[in-house]
This record gives C-alpha cells, structure tokens and sequence, in this order.
C-alpha cells in the first residue's frame, strides 16, 4: 500500500468526526436552544434510537427480522419497576446494572431458542416469545400491576450526588436528558465499534450468504447467538432509560405491536445503514407526538403518512438524503 492510500485511510476517522461533531453540538446545545417540552421529546427519541440500533444490528447486519423485541425492552424496564416496588431502589445506576443483568439472561434464554431458526420462523418465534411474557405481566396482575401498571418515580443519577426528584420540572428534564444523552453517545460508539470490527463483518457474511460463510470458518449458529445477545441488551438499555422518564410502565410495552414500532424506526430510516435506525425513531417519535396533539384521529393520520413516506423512499431517509446529497454536488 503506497502513502498516499494511507494518507486516505488515516483522513477517513477525521471526516467522519467532522462530519457528526455539528450534530454532537446540537444535541448538547440542544435544551439552550428549545423548551423543556421540546428537549423531553427529544430525550424519548433519542431512548428509542437506541432500541433501534439494537435491533438493526440483527435486521440490518445478520438478516434476521424480530417482532419480539419489546419483550427486551419491557424486561428492561419491569426490572426498573420491580427494583423500586419490591427493593425500594432509587439510585438510576443501580437501575441500569439491575435491568441490564436482566436483560441479559432473557436474551440468553430467548436466543438459544431463536437462532436455530431463520427468515419467517424466527420472526414468528420471536413475536411468539414476547407474547409470552405480555401474558406473564397481564394475568400476574398482583406482581406486576397487571394494566395499572408499576409507577417509578425521578431516581437520584450519578451515585446519589443528584436528586432529580428535588429539581424543577425544567431542570429535572435538562438533567435527565444529558443523562440519556451521555448513553446514546455511548451506545453510538460501541454500536459503530461492534459493526466495523471482525465480528459485525462476520455478521454481513451470514447476512449475504449463510453458506458461504460458514465455509470460511464463520460459527453461524454463535455468532447470531452474540448478535442476538447484544441487539437486546441495547434495547434492554432503552427501557431502562425510558421507565423513569415516563413514570410508569404497564404491559403494553411487551406486546408485539411495540415491536413493530422498533421495526418501524429501523425501515423508516433506512435499516442497511448505521444512522438510519437513529434517524427514523427520531423522526417517528416527533410525527407521533405532533399527531396525537393535532387530532383524535391521529392513528390514521400517522398511519398514512408513513405508509405514503415508505413507497416514496423505499430506502428510507438516509437513502433520501444520499439522493439529494448527490443531486446537489452534481449541481455545484
């Protein structure tokens, strides 16, 4: 490889850092420049963003489809509930480690029984599954608050040494959004880290060719294990930092049509790439809520403009901006 090639090579990690550090900036800026209500619907798209990260590591990377992962994200954030019910937790970190280990064992259990199967039969399995554990949550109403659901109250963050509970309503959405920020900037990177190391690519060859790649070398069976390990561990993380910020948590969140909502993030924005799960749950979480403020009507309303946004771009917003990107650079 001569110089100049890795002159390129070296270039590349300084373009991508320019490239994102303005939105960095906005998003740090961001409850400077907008209402307390504004930076709250934000911080639920950004919680929903990495929920779809998570799953868009199995859509996007290993091909497989879920429709089971609000079982993942509700488990994420029953611990939450059940950690202040039964334990009388208040500290957010001790939520976060508490939900996570949860999560993990679920996503264990649930991909040793998933990855033997593919295409149709692991959706199907995996929808199966979540429907399970909305059952479990529905009928054991005595332990899980059945459709009253579990109240969570504003933890302390950062060891105790802030007690949101005590703060305003402005200053109490301010800091649990830096919160929740500091965890997508987190989830971002090792996201980014996970699918450009030897693994994500292993995870692209069973995507393009199951056979091939096990020709290579490729453990196909363990590697989707794994990928499907971490995809709901990220969306665990994301019904953690949802429950307190919503202040309660029922069984909805475990029914599979929350899972379709994930799925729907990942192809609005555009699921074979890395910022297109981001983008679409942002963007879905603002149509949402702009939606239901503007009419009764609001589920057909949403209904109809992101059916009508999938056929006009087929490949999502990314896919969209790539266009016009290109458009404009051809007309300067």
């Amino acid at each position: 490889m001569n110089s100049a090639n890795l002159a390129a090579r070296s270039l590349k990690p300084l373009r991508r850092f320019l490239a994102v550090s303005p939105i960095v900036v906005l998003l740090l800026c961001m409850p400077y420049l907008s209402n307390p209500y504004q930076t709250l619907i934000l911080a639920y798209g950004l919680i929903m963003a990495i929920a779809a990260l998570g799953f868009n590591l199995l859509l996007g990377y290993t091909g497989l489809l879920s429709f089971g992962h609000s079982a993942y994200f509700g488990v994420g954030a029953y611990a939450v509930a059940f950690m202040v019910k039964y334990l009388h937790v208040r500290s957010m970190e001790l939520f976060v480690l508490g939900g996570l280990l949860a999560t993990i064992v679920l996503t264990a259990l649930f991909g040793i029984i998933c990855v033997r199967y593919t295409r149709i039969f692991f959706s199907i399995l995996t929808m199966a599954l979540s429907q399970v554990l909305w059952s479990l949550a529905y009928k054991f109403f005595w332990v899980t608050g059945g459709t009253d659901g579990i109240r969570v109250p504003t933890p302390s963050l950062l060891a105790g040494m802030v007690d949101a509970a005590k703060l305003s309503y402005g200053d109490k959405v301010v800091t649990y959004y830096y919160y929740v920020l500091f965890f997508f900037f987190l989830s971002v990177g090792l996201m980014w880290l996970i699918v450009h190391s030897p693994f994500g690519t292993a995870l692209q060859a069973i995507r393009d060719n199951e056979t091939r790649a096990a020709f290579v070398g490729v453990r196909v069976q363990r590697a989707r294990w794994l990928a499907f390990m971490v995809s709901g561990i990220f969306t665990g993380l994301a019904g953690i930092l949802w429950v307190p910020l919503n202040g309660l948590t029922t069984p909805d969140i475990l029914v599979w049509t929350f899972s379709g909502r994930i799925v729907f993030f990942t192809v609005l924005g555009g699921f074979r790439s890395f910022v297109g799960p981001i983008l679409g749950a942002v963007v879905f979480n603002y149509l949402e809520t702009y939606a239901i403020s503007a009419t009764v009507y609001w589920q057909f309303v949403l209904g109809a403009v992101l059916v009508g946004l999938v056929l006009v771009m087929p490949t999502g917003l990314v896919g969209l901006l790539s266009r016009l990107a290109y458009a404009v650079r051809r007309a300067t």
